[in-house]
């Protein structure tokens, strides 16, 4: 028998369209992915999810979202969904362990994206050796450590800020002379005396000894010149990509691969699939408003099927 509602993913979107399906008894399935949580689950503390005056961790607040979507009747499977049939009703959802195939009257896209790499020679040997992408994670183990971040964005300077709790020094690398990041975040990371900033530098090499990463190689983008930086510790923070990859050719992307989905909806141009979060959202990337569109996804949804007689 067809579960009513499938949702793949489970950041503040996936949660939020799991809660608000689960209340209006359509009893969700969630397929949680490779990071239960979503991104917030990489992140420190968070200072603008509304309703918390003092801040609250990322994992902490993911763990919140699942529990009271629990609480409502979704069902949680922590897998990845590795294939999917759009082409008819109901919809089917392969997932890694599973032979047979799930069915869904009505499916949910809540992939989010992921952190996007510099792609240099040796970077997969080198993360947790050295090279992360998650201060959360792995900045404990930097303690009294010189290290670096490289991008120029929220995220760079959200991580770069957090790293002084542990290291001695960090290198804002950006390639460009000026950040992108908000005013807020900017001044507080420039008002850090442990933050400097290397302008106009793009990493083209990882040095490394022992199989761990000892520095990178810069090239100034105005001067041309190349240069080392002794560090014991790089942290990647350029950007991300959306989780798209298994919709080719299923639903409609744009040319970065974002979901696209009717203006001011979560419908995409398949009846019956619906997109929330950051794989649709290529401008705000907040969980405020991954949450908002997790809610509009669960009301298209719904009444989509009321119109079918669900």
């Amino acid at each position: 028998m067809a579960e009513k509602v499938i949702i793949i993913g489970s950041g503040p979107a996936g949660l939020t369209a799991a809660i608000y399906t689960a209340r209006a008894n359509l009893r969700p399935l969630c397929f949680t992915g490779m990071l239960p949580g979503g991104q917030l689950m990489l992140t420190t503390e968070v200072e603008n999810y509304p309703g918390f005056p003092h801040g609250r961790m990322g994992p902490e607040l993911m763990a919140d979202f699942r529990a009271q979507a629990e609480r409502f009747g979704a069902s949680m499977k922590d897998t990845r969904v590795n294939r999917v049939d759009f082409t008819r009703p109901p919809f089917r959802v392969w997932a890694d362990g599973e032979e047979d195939p799930f069915e869904a009257k009505a499916v949910i896209i809540s992939t989010g994206a992921s952190s996007r790499m510099l792609n240099l020679p040796g970077e997969n040997e080198l993360i947790g050796r050295g090279l992360s992408t998650c201060a959360t994670c792995d900045g404990f183990f930097f303690r009294g450590k010189e290290i670096a971040v490289v991008g120029g964005g929220d995220s760079a300077m959200e991580e770069a800020t957090f790293l002084t709790k542990f290291a001695s020094r960090v290198t804002v690398i950006h390639r460009r002379d000026s950040l992108r990041a908000s005013k807020i975040l900017q001044d507080r990371a420039r008002a850090n005396p442990k933050i400097a900033f290397r302008w106009n530098s793009i990493p083209v090499a990882y040095k490394q000894e022992g199989g761990r990463l000892k520095g990178v190689r810069l090239v100034d983008t105005a001067a041309g010149k190349e240069s080392d930086l002794a560090l014991d510790g790089l942290f990647i923070a350029i950007g991300h990509i959306p989780n798209t990859e298994i919709f080719k050719g299923l639903i409609d992307l744009d040319e970065n691969g974002y979901i696209k989905v009717v203006p001011g909806t979560s419908r995409t141009h398949r009846e019956g699939v619906f997109a929330c979060g950051d794989c649709q959202d290529h401008v705000y990337r907040q969980a405020v408003t991954a949450a908002g569109t997790g809610c509009m996804a669960a009301i298209d949804c719904e009444r989509w099927l009321a119109a079918k007689g669900e």
